[in-house]
Protein backbone atom coordinates (compact mmCIF):
# COMPACT_ATOMS: atom_id res chain seq x y z
CA UNK A 1 0.00 0.00 0.00
CA UNK A 2 1.02 3.61 -0.62
CA UNK A 3 0.11 7.03 0.73
CA UNK A 4 -2.34 7.45 -2.17
CA UNK A 5 -4.02 4.21 -1.13
CA UNK A 6 -4.63 5.75 2.28
CA UNK A 7 -6.47 8.66 0.64
CA UNK A 8 -8.56 6.31 -1.49
CA UNK A 9 -9.54 4.21 1.52
CA UNK A 10 -10.41 7.27 3.61
CA UNK A 11 -12.67 8.63 0.90
CA UNK A 12 -14.26 5.20 0.56
CA UNK A 13 -14.65 4.58 4.29
CA UNK A 14 -16.20 8.03 4.76
CA UNK A 15 -18.79 7.06 2.12
CA UNK A 16 -18.03 9.97 -0.18
CA UNK A 17 -18.10 7.85 -3.32
CA UNK A 18 -20.18 4.76 -2.60
CA UNK A 19 -23.24 3.48 -0.74
CA UNK A 20 -24.30 6.92 0.39
CA UNK A 21 -26.79 7.29 3.20
CA UNK A 22 -30.44 8.26 2.83
CA UNK A 23 -30.90 10.30 6.01
CA UNK A 24 -28.76 12.93 7.76
CA UNK A 25 -28.89 10.99 11.02
CA UNK A 26 -27.50 7.90 9.27
CA UNK A 27 -24.46 9.93 8.18
CA UNK A 28 -23.86 11.38 11.64
CA UNK A 29 -24.37 8.02 13.32
CA UNK A 30 -21.83 6.33 11.08
CA UNK A 31 -19.26 9.11 11.45
CA UNK A 32 -19.91 9.21 15.23
CA UNK A 33 -19.26 12.97 15.44
CA UNK A 34 -18.83 15.61 12.72
CA UNK A 35 -17.23 19.01 13.26
CA UNK A 36 -19.91 21.66 12.93
CA UNK A 37 -18.96 25.16 14.06
CA UNK A 38 -19.40 26.53 10.52
CA UNK A 39 -23.03 25.51 10.37
CA UNK A 40 -23.86 25.97 6.67
CA UNK A 41 -20.67 24.16 5.68
CA UNK A 42 -21.28 21.40 8.21
CA UNK A 43 -24.71 20.72 6.71
CA UNK A 44 -23.04 20.28 3.32
CA UNK A 45 -20.55 17.85 4.91
CA UNK A 46 -23.53 15.67 5.78
CA UNK A 47 -25.03 16.19 2.32
CA UNK A 48 -21.87 14.99 0.59
CA UNK A 49 -22.39 11.60 2.17
CA UNK A 50 -26.10 11.30 1.24
CA UNK A 51 -27.57 9.72 -1.88
CA UNK A 52 -30.14 12.51 -2.38
CA UNK A 53 -28.80 15.40 -0.32
CA UNK A 54 -30.71 18.55 0.48
CA UNK A 55 -30.10 21.39 2.89
CA UNK A 56 -33.75 21.22 3.85
CA UNK A 57 -33.43 17.59 4.98
CA UNK A 58 -30.43 18.35 7.19
CA UNK A 59 -32.13 21.40 8.68
CA UNK A 60 -35.23 19.31 9.40
CA UNK A 61 -33.09 16.76 11.23
CA UNK A 62 -31.74 19.57 13.41
CA UNK A 63 -35.21 21.00 13.98
CA UNK A 64 -36.71 17.69 15.07
CA UNK A 65 -33.68 16.69 17.14
CA UNK A 66 -32.76 13.70 14.97
CA UNK A 67 -29.26 15.19 15.12
CA UNK A 68 -27.90 17.51 17.79
CA UNK A 69 -25.16 20.11 17.76
CA UNK A 70 -23.05 20.60 20.85
CA UNK A 71 -19.51 20.90 22.23
CA UNK A 72 -18.30 17.36 22.65
CA UNK A 73 -14.77 16.92 21.26
CA UNK A 74 -11.59 19.04 21.74
CA UNK A 75 -13.86 21.30 22.43
CA UNK A 76 -15.54 22.29 19.20
CA UNK A 77 -19.10 22.22 17.90
CA UNK A 78 -20.00 18.78 16.55
CA UNK A 79 -23.06 17.04 15.19
CA UNK A 80 -23.91 13.90 17.18
CA UNK A 81 -26.91 11.63 17.58
CA UNK A 82 -29.20 11.92 20.61
CA UNK A 83 -28.45 8.32 21.57
CA UNK A 84 -24.70 9.00 21.54
CA UNK A 85 -24.48 12.37 23.22
CA UNK A 86 -24.57 11.24 26.85
CA UNK A 87 -21.88 8.56 26.81
CA UNK A 88 -19.66 10.74 24.64
CA UNK A 89 -19.97 13.72 26.98
CA UNK A 90 -19.34 11.52 30.01
CA UNK A 91 -16.11 10.44 28.33
CA UNK A 92 -14.85 13.75 26.95
CA UNK A 93 -16.20 16.43 29.30
CA UNK A 94 -13.65 15.91 32.09
CA UNK A 95 -10.73 16.61 29.76
CA UNK A 96 -12.50 19.58 28.15
CA UNK A 97 -13.29 21.07 31.56
CA UNK A 98 -9.68 20.57 32.62
CA UNK A 99 -8.53 22.35 29.46
CA UNK A 100 -10.99 25.17 30.08
CA UNK A 101 -10.10 25.61 33.77
CA UNK A 102 -7.72 28.52 33.17
CA UNK A 103 -10.38 30.29 31.11
CA UNK A 104 -12.98 29.74 33.83
CA UNK A 105 -10.60 31.27 36.37
CA UNK A 106 -9.63 34.21 34.15
CA UNK A 107 -13.28 35.09 33.57
CA UNK A 108 -13.97 34.66 37.31
CA UNK A 109 -16.73 32.13 36.74
CA UNK A 110 -16.99 30.09 39.93
CA UNK A 111 -18.89 26.89 40.69
CA UNK A 112 -21.50 29.01 42.47
CA UNK A 113 -22.05 31.08 39.31
CA UNK A 114 -22.22 27.96 37.17
CA UNK A 115 -24.83 26.40 39.46
CA UNK A 116 -26.85 29.62 39.54
CA UNK A 117 -26.84 29.78 35.74
CA UNK A 118 -27.90 26.12 35.52
CA UNK A 119 -30.93 26.93 37.68
CA UNK A 120 -31.81 29.73 35.26
CA UNK A 121 -31.51 27.39 32.26
CA UNK A 122 -33.76 24.78 33.85
CA UNK A 123 -36.38 27.33 34.92
CA UNK A 124 -36.55 29.13 31.57
CA UNK A 125 -36.29 26.13 29.22
CA UNK A 126 -38.38 23.47 30.92
CA UNK A 127 -41.58 22.50 29.18
CA UNK A 128 -40.01 22.36 25.74
CA UNK A 129 -39.00 26.02 25.54
CA UNK A 130 -36.08 26.69 23.20
CA UNK A 131 -34.28 29.98 23.76
CA UNK A 132 -32.00 32.11 21.59
CA UNK A 133 -28.77 33.48 23.01
CA UNK A 134 -30.41 36.90 23.39
CA UNK A 135 -33.25 35.40 25.42
CA UNK A 136 -30.76 33.52 27.58
CA UNK A 137 -28.77 36.70 28.19
CA UNK A 138 -31.95 38.46 29.31
CA UNK A 139 -32.80 35.64 31.73
CA UNK A 140 -29.29 35.59 33.18
CA UNK A 141 -29.25 39.35 33.65
CA UNK A 142 -32.49 39.15 35.62
CA UNK A 143 -30.59 37.11 38.21
CA UNK A 144 -27.52 39.38 38.10
CA UNK A 145 -25.30 36.92 36.21
CA UNK A 146 -22.89 38.81 33.96
CA UNK A 147 -22.51 37.67 30.35
CA UNK A 148 -19.84 40.08 29.11
CA UNK A 149 -16.62 39.05 27.35
CA UNK A 150 -16.51 35.23 27.13
CA UNK A 151 -18.72 34.57 30.11
CA UNK A 152 -21.88 33.69 28.14
CA UNK A 153 -19.94 31.24 25.97
CA UNK A 154 -18.39 29.69 29.08
CA UNK A 155 -21.74 29.33 30.86
CA UNK A 156 -23.40 27.72 27.85
CA UNK A 157 -20.52 25.37 27.10
CA UNK A 158 -20.28 24.26 30.72
CA UNK A 159 -24.00 23.51 30.74
CA UNK A 160 -23.55 21.44 27.58
CA UNK A 161 -20.66 19.52 29.12
CA UNK A 162 -22.75 18.87 32.23
CA UNK A 163 -25.44 17.32 29.99
CA UNK A 164 -27.94 20.02 30.87
CA UNK A 165 -28.54 21.76 27.52
CA UNK A 166 -27.99 21.14 23.81
CA UNK A 167 -29.10 22.59 20.49
CA UNK A 168 -32.73 23.34 19.80
CA UNK A 169 -34.45 24.16 16.52
CA UNK A 170 -33.34 27.36 14.80
CA UNK A 171 -35.63 30.38 14.92
CA UNK A 172 -35.04 31.96 11.53
CA UNK A 173 -31.27 32.27 11.43
CA UNK A 174 -30.93 32.28 15.21
CA UNK A 175 -29.66 29.21 17.04
CA UNK A 176 -31.47 28.10 20.17
CA UNK A 177 -30.72 25.99 23.21
CA UNK A 178 -32.97 23.41 24.83
CA UNK A 179 -32.80 21.09 27.82
CA UNK A 180 -31.00 17.89 26.89
CA UNK A 181 -33.50 15.79 28.81
CA UNK A 182 -36.21 17.07 26.47
CA UNK A 183 -34.22 16.47 23.27
CA UNK A 184 -32.43 13.18 23.91
CA UNK A 185 -33.62 9.96 25.52
CA UNK A 186 -31.90 8.71 28.64
CA UNK A 187 -29.46 5.94 27.78
CA UNK A 188 -27.82 3.36 30.05
CA UNK A 189 -24.55 4.53 31.56
CA UNK A 190 -21.43 2.69 30.42
CA UNK A 191 -18.03 2.53 32.06
CA UNK A 192 -15.11 4.55 30.74
CA UNK A 193 -13.28 1.68 29.02
CA UNK A 194 -16.43 0.71 27.14
CA UNK A 195 -16.92 4.33 26.04
CA UNK A 196 -13.28 4.56 24.90
CA UNK A 197 -13.62 1.29 23.00
CA UNK A 198 -16.82 2.49 21.34
CA UNK A 199 -15.30 5.80 20.24
CA UNK A 200 -12.09 4.18 19.00
CA UNK A 201 -13.92 1.55 16.96
CA UNK A 202 -16.27 4.02 15.32
CA UNK A 203 -13.47 6.45 14.51
CA UNK A 204 -11.17 3.94 12.85
CA UNK A 205 -14.09 2.25 11.06
CA UNK A 206 -15.39 5.49 9.54
CA UNK A 207 -12.12 7.45 9.25
CA UNK A 208 -9.46 4.78 8.77
CA UNK A 209 -6.75 4.21 7.82
CA UNK A 210 -5.63 6.55 10.59
CA UNK A 211 -2.90 6.69 13.19
CA UNK A 212 -3.16 6.81 16.95
CA UNK A 213 -2.07 10.45 16.79
CA UNK A 214 -4.89 11.13 14.33
CA UNK A 215 -7.39 9.72 16.84
CA UNK A 216 -5.91 11.78 19.67
CA UNK A 217 -6.15 14.92 17.51
CA UNK A 218 -9.77 14.17 16.58
CA UNK A 219 -11.06 13.07 19.97
CA UNK A 220 -9.08 15.13 22.45
CA UNK A 221 -8.37 11.94 24.41
CA UNK A 222 -4.93 10.49 25.16
CA UNK A 223 -2.52 8.09 23.46
CA UNK A 224 -3.15 5.69 26.33
CA UNK A 225 -6.91 5.87 25.65
CA UNK A 226 -6.32 5.11 21.98
CA UNK A 227 -4.17 2.09 22.79
CA UNK A 228 -6.74 0.83 25.29
CA UNK A 229 -9.52 1.13 22.73
CA UNK A 230 -7.48 -0.62 20.06
CA UNK A 231 -6.63 -3.47 22.44
CA UNK A 232 -10.29 -3.97 23.36
CA UNK A 233 -11.22 -3.95 19.66
CA UNK A 234 -8.21 -5.99 18.46
CA UNK A 235 -10.45 -8.49 16.69
CA UNK A 236 -12.25 -5.75 14.75
CA UNK A 237 -9.38 -3.47 13.78
CA UNK A 238 -6.40 -4.26 11.57
CA UNK A 239 -3.00 -2.63 11.40
CA UNK A 240 -0.94 -1.69 8.34
CA UNK A 241 2.51 -0.13 8.13
CA UNK A 242 3.22 2.36 5.34
CA UNK A 243 6.56 4.14 5.12
CA UNK A 244 7.24 3.18 8.71
CA UNK A 245 3.97 4.62 10.05
CA UNK A 246 1.31 2.46 11.71
CA UNK A 247 -2.29 2.91 10.57
CA UNK A 248 -5.48 1.31 11.90
CA UNK A 249 -8.75 0.56 10.15
CA UNK A 250 -11.70 -1.82 10.11
CA UNK A 251 -10.61 -5.40 9.48
CA UNK A 252 -13.19 -5.59 6.68
CA UNK A 253 -11.68 -2.63 4.79
CA UNK A 254 -10.64 -3.77 1.33
CA UNK A 255 -8.35 -1.67 -0.85
CA UNK A 256 -9.58 -3.41 -3.99
CA UNK A 257 -13.03 -1.89 -3.48
CA UNK A 258 -11.79 1.64 -2.80
CA UNK A 259 -12.32 3.83 -5.85
CA UNK A 260 -9.43 5.97 -6.99
CA UNK A 261 -11.61 8.63 -8.56
CA UNK A 262 -13.82 11.19 -6.92
CA UNK A 263 -14.27 14.95 -7.17
CA UNK A 264 -15.78 16.94 -4.32
CA UNK A 265 -16.27 20.46 -3.09
CA UNK A 266 -15.36 19.83 0.53
CA UNK A 267 -16.69 22.32 3.10
CA UNK A 268 -14.33 23.94 5.54
CA UNK A 269 -13.50 21.55 8.41
CA UNK A 270 -14.80 18.50 6.57
CA UNK A 271 -13.94 15.27 8.36
CA UNK A 272 -11.83 14.14 5.40
CA UNK A 273 -9.38 16.93 6.21
CA UNK A 274 -9.85 18.03 9.81
CA UNK A 275 -10.13 14.58 11.41
CA UNK A 276 -6.43 13.79 10.88
CA UNK A 277 -3.39 15.32 12.49
CA UNK A 278 -1.36 14.54 9.37
CA UNK A 279 -3.15 15.36 6.10
CA UNK A 280 -0.38 14.47 3.64
CA UNK A 281 -2.29 11.50 2.21
CA UNK A 282 -4.92 13.80 0.71
CA UNK A 283 -2.52 16.54 -0.41
CA UNK A 284 0.00 16.15 -3.24
CA UNK A 285 3.57 16.95 -2.14
CA UNK A 286 3.76 19.99 -4.39
CA UNK A 287 0.77 21.58 -2.63
CA UNK A 288 1.73 20.93 1.00
CA UNK A 289 3.04 24.46 1.40
CA UNK A 290 -0.64 25.48 1.12
CA UNK A 291 -1.71 23.39 4.12
CA UNK A 292 -3.07 26.44 5.97
CA UNK A 293 -5.48 27.23 3.14
CA UNK A 294 -6.40 23.55 2.89
CA UNK A 295 -7.12 23.25 6.62
CA UNK A 296 -9.03 26.49 7.17
CA UNK A 297 -10.86 27.04 3.87
CA UNK A 298 -13.16 24.92 1.67
CA UNK A 299 -11.17 22.65 -0.63
CA UNK A 300 -11.58 21.05 -4.03
CA UNK A 301 -10.66 17.39 -4.43
CA UNK A 302 -10.10 15.64 -7.76
CA UNK A 303 -9.16 11.95 -7.94
CA UNK A 304 -9.25 11.94 -4.13
CA UNK A 305 -6.52 14.60 -3.90
CA UNK A 306 -6.75 18.27 -2.92
CA UNK A 307 -6.28 20.51 -5.97
CA UNK A 308 -7.48 23.92 -4.77
CA UNK A 309 -9.85 26.03 -2.70
CA UNK A 310 -13.35 27.26 -3.46
CA UNK A 311 -15.82 29.78 -2.11
CA UNK A 312 -19.48 30.54 -2.72
CA UNK A 313 -21.65 33.64 -2.88
CA UNK A 314 -25.19 32.63 -1.99
CA UNK A 315 -28.05 34.47 -3.67
CA UNK A 316 -31.77 33.79 -3.52
CA UNK A 317 -31.89 32.46 -7.07
CA UNK A 318 -28.29 31.61 -7.82
CA UNK A 319 -25.01 30.52 -6.27
CA UNK A 320 -21.75 31.85 -7.65
CA UNK A 321 -18.84 29.46 -7.12
CA UNK A 322 -15.30 30.80 -7.30
CA UNK A 323 -12.49 28.29 -7.82
CA UNK A 324 -8.91 28.87 -6.76
CA UNK A 325 -7.02 25.99 -8.33
CA UNK A 326 -3.46 25.23 -7.29
CA UNK A 327 -2.67 23.85 -10.76
CA UNK A 328 -4.33 23.49 -14.15
CA UNK A 329 -6.74 20.56 -14.43
CA UNK A 330 -7.25 18.30 -17.43
CA UNK A 331 -10.53 18.17 -19.35
CA UNK A 332 -11.95 15.22 -17.41
CA UNK A 333 -11.11 16.84 -14.09
CA UNK A 334 -12.71 20.13 -15.13
CA UNK A 335 -15.87 18.27 -16.08
CA UNK A 336 -15.95 16.43 -12.76
CA UNK A 337 -15.48 19.71 -10.87
CA UNK A 338 -18.43 21.16 -12.77
CA UNK A 339 -20.51 18.14 -11.75
CA UNK A 340 -19.49 18.70 -8.13
CA UNK A 341 -20.59 22.34 -8.41
CA UNK A 342 -23.98 21.31 -9.75
CA UNK A 343 -24.41 18.84 -6.89
CA UNK A 344 -23.72 21.61 -4.38
CA UNK A 345 -26.26 23.86 -6.07
CA UNK A 346 -28.85 21.07 -6.06
CA UNK A 347 -28.23 20.52 -2.35
CA UNK A 348 -29.19 24.16 -1.82
CA UNK A 349 -32.32 23.83 -3.94
CA UNK A 350 -30.96 25.72 -6.94
CA UNK A 351 -29.87 22.92 -9.23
Amino acid sequence: MTIRDIANLRVYNQHLNHNKFKKPEEVVGYMCAMQAQEYAHAKWAIGLRMSSPSDRAVEKAMTTGAILRTHVLRPTWHFVLPQDIRWMLSLTAPRINAGNAAMYKKQEVTDAIFNKSFDVFIKTMQGGKQLTRAEIVSALHETDIATDDLRLTILLMKAELEQLICSGARQGKQFTYALLDERAPMTPAIDRDEAVARLVLRYFTSHGPATINDFVHWSGLTVADAKTGIEINKGRLSNIIIEGISYWMDTDADLSTARKTGTYLLPVYDELIIAYKNRDAMVPARFRDKMGAITFFPTIMANNQVVGNWSRNMGKKNIDIELKLFNKLNKAQNQSVESAIQRFKKFNGLG
